[in-house]
């Protein structure tokens, strides 16, 4: 039980600060992704005159529709697409196409049926909360008026935060809603919008918080969505009605069951050696250690792979 305690502890930790970890590479990688394509779109249109987002006070908008791409390809799931910045609450993280846990791993993901943000429409991303770098962590922590900062293939764009009624009166930038409120990603015509969506309460994704904000400035030519046919084909959640944040993903089973009994041989394996090793030398207990000192790290490592895929099986939408 003990044994059992002390695994339990170090996938909490891993869950909390673990998950960092892989989000963290994740972001590496996409960033260099992202600034390839940005150089490819600048290479082969007329850039618009905007200026990237920066943690500065100064606003940032584009100078006007004609001089922005609109015929950028569709993304494809997974692909980064752009970069949010939130000054006030120390956000900066390049988000991708999809919002099914499998790519909000990497970072903020944007739902594939609302349009791009900067473009016309109600632009929506989620993002974890508590988990894998929890991007949108201090989303409550938002006042009306805060800034948020996009880049995109198309320029950069500013947002910034609506002021809501709190219950307690008076205003706050956010507001919670049931995981079945899909409403918040209505379009309506003449309205541009980001709204950014999270888990709520933190450690728990019993309902959802939201923060809308109103776009600065020009819009974006508008560009393809995806077709449903193709992002189902691709495994993409695209039914709104069902809550991508709280299921896990199956597909792990394999991997989770093989990674933990890979963990479970090591341990085994090293509290063998070191019990045989002790008999062989008359019961003295420092030959003990070295097996351990050999094994706890491989140990340590196969427990990391065997909680990632773990972690995939379970509603890791915190």
């Amino acid at each position: 039980m003990m044994r059992g305690g002390v695994l339990v502890l170090l996938f909490v930790v891993f869950q909390l600060w673990g998950t960092a970890i892989i989000t963290d590479r994740a972001q590496d990688r996409l960033g260099g992704d992202f600034d390839e394509l940005l150089a490819e779109t600048s290479a082969t249109t007329t850039p618009p005159s905007t200026t990237p987002p920066t943690t500065t006070d100064t606003p940032t908008t584009t100078t006007g529709p004609a001089t922005l791409p609109a015929d950028l390809p569709v993304p494809a799931p997974g692909d980064p697409i752009g970069r949010i910045v939130i000054p006030d609450i120390g956000v900066d993280f390049v988000y991708v196409q999809g919002v099914d846990l499998r790519y909000l791993r990497d970072g903020p993901g944007h739902f594939p049926q609302t349009p791009m943000p900067g473009q016309p429409g109600n632009a929506a991303l989620a993002g974890h909360r508590t988990t894998y770098a929890a991007p949108f962590h201090r989303l409550d922590e938002l006042a009306p008026g805060a800034r948020i900062e996009i880049q995109t293939l198309q320029g950069s764009f500013t947002y910034e935060v609506d002021a809501h009624e709190a219950d307690g009166g008076g205003e706050v930038g956010h507001f919670i809603v049931p995981p079945s409120a899909v409403w918040i990603l209505d379009q309506e015509e003449g309205l541009n919008r980001l709204t950014l969506m999270a888990c709520h309460p933190k450690y728990s994704a019993a309902q959802r918080i939201v923060v809308t904000a109103s776009l600065v400035g020009d819009t974006a030519p508008p560009t393809p969505l995806p077709e449903p046919e193709e992002l189902e084909a691709a495994g993409v959640t695209v039914d709104a009605t069902t809550d991508p944040l709280a299921g896990g993903d199956s597909s792990a089973w394999p991997a989770a069951i093989a990674w933990s009994i890979a963990a479970i041989g090591v341990w085994f394996a090293t509290w063998l050696v070191s019990k045989w090793l002790r008999r062989r030398q008359g019961g003295a207990w420092t030959w003990q250690l070295p097996p351990y000192v050999v094994g706890v790290p491989v140990f340590a490592v196969v427990c990391f792979m065997a909680f990632q895929d773990v972690a995939r099986l379970l509603p890791a939408a915190y």
